[in-house]
């Protein structure tokens, strides 16, 4: 069975890594498996809306120290672990923060260190009730990877950012959902139906249109307002190319609901 089950149906892609035995730890072949078809996904047409999901109690732990050679302890050349994390964890989470889907985390179980951080890139964050997100790194004596210290200021603020990162304290899904890092929580047995109600109505969409609100929204807090308003407006120019826009405002003036068809 392979390490990453992938469906396509109705236009929404879904990509559930299935290592339940390991509670969904990535080894490096997942990890860039899953790479591979989320840029994919940008590129294919017939892909509208993306999600992610694991199988069994685990959504995702991390990377799977037992295969990962970039965590294995011995002696290394200076640099050797910053190349690790620029290519392995850094590049997912950019997967994920630059696919030209939408991508909708659908948090089965525990998501920890670099998997709490894979689901917070995600664009729409479902769990279940019994998920629980772990910022593990301090367990271990670890600096935060997978852009944590990106992500996690930028959804909370610093200051609850370091609570988590500092204690290392595991958040139930319920008190995520509170704190905003959490769009909703669901029972576990309704998990897979909202993903895919949810993940539909992304797929009926606008697509450019929500690439380019993707885009926007995830530069903004990087950007001076005379940049932001700068890129509103050029997106604003781009997606007015688009047949997804012309249908829109056609359906505006007649009166009728759009039918979107992502180009």
């Amino acid at each position: 069975m392979s390490d990453l089950l992938v469906s396509a149906r109705d236009q929404v892609l879904r990509l559930t890594l299935n290592r339940p035995e390991a509670l969904g730890a990535l080894t490096p072949d997942l990890r860039d498996d899953l790479i591979a078809r989320l840029s994919e996904a940008s590129a294919d047409p017939e892909v509208r809306a993306v999600i992610l999901t694991g199988t069994g109690r685990g959504f995702c732990t991390g990377a799977d120290l037992r295969t990962d050679s970039g965590s294995v302890s011995g002696e290394r050349i200076p640099g050797d672990v910053a190349r690790t994390i620029r290519l392995g964890a850094q590049r997912l989470i950019a997967a994920v923060l630059d696919c030209e889907k939408p991508v909708l985390a659908a948090v089965n179980g525990t998501a920890a260190g670099l998997g709490a951080h894979l689901a917070f890139a995600c664009d729409l964050v479902l769990a279940a009730e019994s998920a629980r997100f772990i910022e593990v790194f301090v367990r271990r004596g670890l600096v935060p990877d997978a852009g944590g210290a990106y992500l996690l200021p930028r959804l909370l603020g610093p200051h609850r950012a370091k609570e988590l990162m500092f204690f290392g304290d595991a958040l139930p899904a319920p008190d995520a959902e509170r704190l905003g890092l959490v769009n909703r929580v669901v029972p576990d047995a309704e998990l897979g139906k909202t993903a895919d109600t949810w993940a539909a109505r992304l797929a009926a969409g606008p697509t450019r249109a929500l690439a380019l609100t993707k885009h926007l929204v995830n530069t903004s807090l990087d950007a001076d307002r005379a940049t932001a308003f700068a890129a509103e407006a050029w997106a604003q120019e781009i997606n007015m190319t688009t047949e997804d826009a012309r249908e829109g405002l056609r359906a505006f003036t007649e009166r009728r609901g759009p039918q979107f068809r992502g180009r």
